[in-house]
């Protein structure tokens, strides 16, 4: 049995709508409120003694903004690349090679990314159909083997932003 990976999916955080101000989906940034939340959840991690070697986030703003957020607010600060299967309609495959790849040097990876794809991502990790809802700013712990990064893994658990906000004394 090969070593454990620790994977902490997390949804963007709260975004600006859609709409005529943001023409070009891929660049709606993060809103204010989305950005304070978010930001006051992660210190909820830290409580709970996770530590992220390293982020893949997608390449959309929203989610490029929330990935810069987590990896701020943890310590050590892991870094942050982007890979273009966790942007909207990514393949399920493309993910877990890049889990393959950065699990070489990382036991604990975080993945930012988007509703539904994210959720569907978690269904699959854990064998199950359908998908799993992921409220804007929540984050799951999934364990899975070294050896199959694809799962089926185990969920460890799963928090919406509210919750982790709540364990700061």
């Amino acid at each position: 049995m090969a070593a454990t990976i620790e994977l902490y999916l997390v949804r963007h955080a709260i975004a600006a709508e859609r709409g005529p101000k943001y023409p070009d989906d891929t660049l709606r940034p993060l809103t204010p409120a989305g950005t304070k939340k978010f930001a006051s959840s992660v210190p909820g991690l830290i409580e709970m003694d996770v530590v992220i070697d390293f982020v893949l986030t997608s390449p959309l703003v929203r989610a490029r903004e929330t990935a810069q957020l987590l990896a701020a607010g943890l310590k050590p600060k892991p870094a942050i690349t982007e890979i273009e299967a966790l942007a909207p309609g990514g393949r399920h495959q493309a993910i877990v090679e890049a889990i393959k790849t950065h699990s070489k040097r990382h036991r604990r990876l975080a993945l930012v990314g988007h509703e539904p794809d994210l959720g569907e991502f978690a269904a699959r990790l854990l064998a199950a159909r359908g998908s799993i809802e992921f409220k804007k700013g929540a984050v799951c712990l999934i364990e899975v083997d070294g050896a199959t990064p694809g799962g089926p893994g185990t969920l460890r658990w799963m928090l919406p932003p509210r919750a982790l906000r709540a364990l700061v004394p």
